[in-house]
C-alpha cells in the first residue's frame, strides 16, 4: 500500500486532549477503510505565520499513514467537513523514515542547549 504523511492543524482553542482526540479519531477513519495509521506525533500549539479563520496559533499534530488513496480520500473529506480542523496537508513518500520527525528534533535540541548555559 503507499504511504503518506500528514500534518493537521486544529483551532487554538482546543485542549491537548482534544487535539490528540482528533489523531485518533482520524485514524480510526483510516483502519475502518483498510489503511493503518503507522505513527503520530502531536507537535503542540504552535504560533503561525498568518492568520488562518482569525486564528493565530493552532494545534498542530503529525501523521505516518499506509493505506489505500480512497481511505486517504475519505479521511481529507472527514478533515475538511471537521470544524475545529483547519488545514491538512498530506504527501505521499516512498518510505517513512525511522524515529522523531524533524519537528520532534529541533525541540529536544532545545532543551539541550538550555541545560548547558
Amino acid at each position: 500500500m503507499p504511504l503518506y504523511e500528514h500534518v493537521m492543524i486544529a483551532r487554538q482553542d482546543l485542549s491537548n486532549t482534544q487535539a490528540e482526540g482528533l489523531i485518533e479519531h482520524f485514524g480510526a477513519v483510516l483502519s475502518d477503510n483498510g489503511g493503518s495509521l503507522v505513527d503520530h506525533e502531536y507537535w503542540g500549539v504552535k504560533t503561525m505565520a498568518y492568520k488562518i479563520n482569525k486564528n493565530r496559533k493552532g494545534h498542530y499534530a503529525f501523521l505516518r499513514s499506509d493505506a489505500p488513496a480512497p481511505a486517504v480520500q475519505e479521511m481529507e473529506r472527514l478533515m475538511r467537513l471537521h470544524d475545529d480542523v483547519m488545514r491538512v496537508l498530506t504527501i505521499k513518500v516512498d518510505e517513512h523514515k525511522e524515529g522523531p520527525s524533524v519537528q520532534m528534533q529541533k525541540r529536544d535540541e532545545r532543551e539541550g542547549r538550555r541545560e548547558r548555559r
